[in-house]
């Protein structure tokens, strides 16, 4: 797990000092101006902020490329896992958007996994499943720039999971007293919205999670 989340909290860090860097930005030359005047992440941020806001909500709908539920399944004393199956996660979300910087709601997910289990001879014994919804509370921080068109963001969901399970043996019978996976649910991403319209966007997010890739589209009302 740290091989993952330490790559990935450095890429947020170079992420906000790309944002942190100066831009060039060029004005009309007269006497007593030089050709480039540099201008700040902070005079930037500043003109955003001051700018009149409309609070808006969004709606979003995406597809994920797995990553952690699969490690929830049960491990036996005596057998191995062969190759995963894995769907989703299909994700859904609604937030408020309060301000330029920040965003508050509601990220669900819906995903499902399941693996063979063998035994010393290589004789599938097993068959485990996993069915996944998770409910978590969604906050986004906006990292302004000076572009209308692209908005990256930082992303940081925690909620609780909800499961079904189930492990059948070669005899169709199913195994009972299984321990239960872990109820906490949480996601950090790291991605980027596009506008396409002023009330249209597509997404392309990195995370940790939930899934590890992720990308969609958002309306924004």
């Amino acid at each position: 797990m740290k091989k993952i989340v330490i790559p990935m909290l450095i890429l947020a860090c170079l992420a906000c000092e790309v944002a942190d860097a100066q831009v060039r930005v060029r004005v009309r030359p007269g006497v007593g101006y030089p050709r480039y005047r540099k201008v700040t992440k902070r005079t930037v941020v500043k003109k955003i902020v001051t700018e009149k806001f409309k609070p808006t909500v969004l709606l979003s709908a995406g597809y994920g490329f797995p990553n952690l539920d699969k490690e929830q399944l049960a491990d036996f004393r005596y057998y191995y896992k062969g190759d995963f199956a894995q769907t989703g996660p299909i994700t859904g979300a609604i937030d408020y958007r309060f301000s330029r910087l920040m965003s508050i709601g509601l990220l669900v997910s819906h995903g499902k996994t399941s693996v063979p289990y063998y035994d010393g001879s290589n004789a599938k014994v097993l068959d485990g499943s996993l069915d996944n919804w998770a409910f978590m509370l969604n906050l986004v921080r906006y990292m302004p720039i000076n572009n209308s068109k692209v908005t990256p963001y930082l992303r940081t969901a925690i909620g609780v999971n909800t499961w079904k399970q189930d492990y059948i043996d070669a005899a169709g019978n199913k195994l009972n007293y299984i321990e239960k996976p872990s109820e906490l649910a949480y996601q950090a991403g790291l991605g980027a919205q596009f506008s396409l319209s002023d009330n249209a966007r597509i997404f392309l997010e990195a995370g940790y999670g939930k899934y590890i890739l992720h990308g969609g589209l958002s309306f924004v009302f």
